[in-house]
């Protein structure tokens, strides 16, 4: 008697096994999804370079200066990069305030500034009193990396890692005023960090 237990068990532990991975097999074929040809949205991280504090200063002088790249920006293709960011941001005169502020007369404005919105201390630190204003290298470096450029920011935002992308949606930004801000001379020296 003892032995039949012992096949019992066995019997029902390879059942409840033979179940399961027909379970599995199933429901694999049931819900398989194809993988994508094209990803949704890439995530791009920043890589440290080996180097430390000369292998920065090496990726900073190899930037593109902002009022060169201004020269030749597109503002038609950043109102189209632009719509990443009308989920928090609006772009029309007297819009209202979203998860970020109304970016209408942004370039030159004063940072932490705009009227009804709650800026978060880190922006406000950098904003000194509102002292410093979103100029365009500002802007630039902003949007390349939002947290790293003002550490603390609230704003989620990965950033713009494309130069040109970076460069076009200032063009973009530039036009949502009713008087646009010049453009900077492409022959100035470069603004330093």
């Amino acid at each position: 008697m003892n032995s039949s237990y012992v096949n019992m068990g066995v019997g029902a532990l390879l059942a409840t096994l033979f179940v399961l991975k027909s379970v599995s097999l199933a429901s694999g074929f049931i819900f398989h999804s194809e993988t994508p040809e094209k990803p949704g949205f890439a995530i791009i991280a920043a890589e440290e370079t080996s180097g430390g504090a000369g292998g920065k200063e090496a990726a900073a002088k190899q930037e593109t200066p902002i009022a060169q790249l201004l020269q030749k920006a597109d503002a038609k293709a950043g109102e189209s990069i632009f719509k990443k960011c009308q989920a928090c941001h609006d772009g029309t005169k007297g819009g209202p305030n979203k998860v970020g502020p109304d970016l209408w007369g942004v370039v030159d404005r004063p940072i932490a500034s705009h009227e009804g919105f709650a800026y978060s201390s880190a922006m406000k630190d950098f904003s000194k009193g509102s002292s410093e204003k979103w100029t365009y290298d500002h802007l630039y470096h902003f949007l390349e990396a939002p947290k790293k450029f003002i550490a603390g920011t609230a704003m989620g935002f990965a950033g713009l890692p494309k130069e040109e992308d970076r460069a076009n949606v200032i063009a973009y930004l530039r036009t949502l005023a009713d008087t646009p801000q010049p453009l900077p001379d492409a022959n100035a020296p470069a603004a330093t960090n």
